[in-house]
């Protein structure tokens, strides 16, 4: 095993073979040294901290890392964050670049001041970065559209997301609308392209060295799906089988369109009547129901078909659009796929159908959104990777829909990056993780843990994710030398409340 050893610490006390530390303690006196110095083995080797074939592990930096005004928040904690992540051995952050940020005031007006401010502060810590680029809204924290594209939305509401009795989700366009020019002429593909255009040549100096992976927003929280759980599930846990969102005015042109093209007509009027609402159960109704269901029928395969047909040319258009803007760049392009387990274990899988997926008992619905992402040679974000059955509700199954996405990039030679659901209680969740990213022989080997914060860095937590990251290249690091989460969240708290 290869031992982590801090160049400055070892300096400093004049450590030996057995022992070298590289804690918070020392990071303040590592500031002299250069990033790429901190860290190097003991080996006889000398081979850097990560081999070529090893685990790759990033950390998601706070939603809110810049305030509405574009000012990072928070810089000198954010900076001792860093440090920390840095002396434990991650390789990267990801940082989420909001488009109501960056393009807030008008249509190609760009302020990429503060990310860049970041991007530096990355650049010098001897980190790499993973930039996701957000199309979308953040309720917590509170993060809008830019100011523009709401008002493009008060002059025609249709741009938004619909269910069946009107409610609109506001979080994103509707990917009916991606071709529309809603914009003063432009449409929203013409938008995004011209905003990674913008950030490709602003930070130019950063792509292909310190930013080394671009993720796109494919729609509500990033992910490539409909807005179909948006309203709040009931507080008893029970997870309902959301709403299809075919409802504002494009969605329902290209509906009728496609019923007339097929000698249907009737069945263009709208989508299933048949079917529960947001919060309740699968039985409820007839739609969903895994005997005599009317998914099973010709009107279910017709409406289903198309409706997920529509969520996978949105996708296309979107990684395609990516890919051709940062194919020269030397950084890989990636989408992020929701894990919609809910209701798995039933025959219709009735989450994933109004998510957008015709996943089905009988149906593999990822076969052709996982091919889509080969063809723009795209990689995959799967979360979900500390789930266990045992601890969801009855009918949902999130390992076995894993297995499944993960046979199917198997299958088409999709690379997969892994990411975490939830940070707070996943002491159990460590060793699903590492089992997830270790079982499959290379097809995931980057791991983004979300994310940055208190719970994150308290001390209950940040020890073990520290092993966690260790055991994952098998580093043989002292205790003396592993970060210690409690001293970290000191140095952090005093940090934000000196500048607060």
């Amino acid at each position: 095993k290869n031992r982590v050893c801090s160049t400055h610490s070892r300096n400093m006390r004049g450590c030996n073979d057995r022992s070298c530390g590289c804690t918070l303690r020392a990071a303040k006196a590592a500031d002299a040294v250069p990033a790429e110095k901190v860290f190097e083995y003991s080996s006889s080797s000398g081979a850097s901290l990560k081999s070529m074939d090893g685990m790759r592990v990033f950390v998601g930096l706070p939603l809110d890392v810049l305030s509405e005004g574009g000012k990072v928040n928070h810089e000198k904690a954010i900076g001792a964050g860093l440090r920390a992540l840095k002396l434990m051995g991650a390789d990267g952050v990801e940082l989420p670049v909001w488009w109501g940020i960056a393009e807030k005031e008008a249509m190609g007006k760009y302020d990429w001041s503060g990310y860049l401010a970041i991007a530096e502060l990355v650049q010098k810590m001897g980190l790499k970065l993973h930039v996701s680029l957000c199309f979308h809204a953040s309720s917590k924290p509170k993060i809008p559209l830019p100011e523009w594209v709401s008002q493009a939305g008060q002059a025609d509401p249709s741009i938004f997301f619909t269910d069946r009795v009107g409610r609109q989700f506001k979080g994103c366009l509707s990917l009916a609308v991606d071709d529309v020019p809603i914009f003063d002429g432009k449409s929203p593909i013409q938008v995004y392209q011209e905003f990674c255009e913008s950030f490709k040549s602003s930070f130019a100096g950063f792509m292909g060295s310190t930013i080394t992976g671009i993720t796109v927003g494919l729609g509500p929280d990033g992910e490539l799906r409909y807005p179909s759980s948006h309203l709040a599930a009931k507080p008893n846990n029970n997870p309902g089988v959301g709403e299809f969102q075919c409802y504002d005015k494009y969605m329902l042109s290209h509906l009728k369109q496609h019923a007339e093209e097929t000698g249907n007509p009737l069945w263009g009027l709208g989508g299933p009547h048949d079917v529960p609402h947001y919060d309740q159960a699968p039985s409820v109704n007839t739609f969903f129901k895994d005997e005599g269901g009317s998914w099973e029928t010709t009107y279910g395969d017709f409406f289903l078909s198309w409706y997920s047909s529509q969520l996978i040319a949105h996708g296309n258009r979107i990684l395609s659009c990516a890919s051709s803007t940062f194919s020269d760049n030397l950084v890989t392009v990636s989408g992020k796929l929701p894990l919609v387990y809910s209701w798995y274990k039933t025959q219709s899988h009735p989450s994933e159908l109004t998510a957008g997926f015709y996943n089905t008992a009988n149906r593999n619905g990822y076969e052709a959104v996982v091919d889509m992402f080969a063809k723009n040679s795209c990689r995959l974000i799967l979360p979900g990777m500390d789930l266990l059955d045992e601890h969801q509700p009855s009918g949902s199954s999130p390992q076995s829909l894993l297995a499944q996405i993960k046979g199917s990039c198997r299958k088409h030679g999709v690379r997969v990056s892994g990411q975490n659901l939830s940070v707070s209680g996943v002491t159990a969740g460590f060793g699903e993780m590492k089992k997830n990213l270790l079982e499959d022989n290379g097809l995931v080997d980057l791991f983004m843990y979300q994310r940055m914060g208190a719970d994150f860095f308290s001390p209950k937590h940040f020890p073990l994710f520290t092993e966690f990251v260790r055991s994952l290249n098998q580093l043989d690091l002292d205790e003396d030398d592993m970060p210690q989460g409690e001293g970290v969240m000191r140095s952090i708290q005093a940090k934000a409340e000196a500048q607060a």
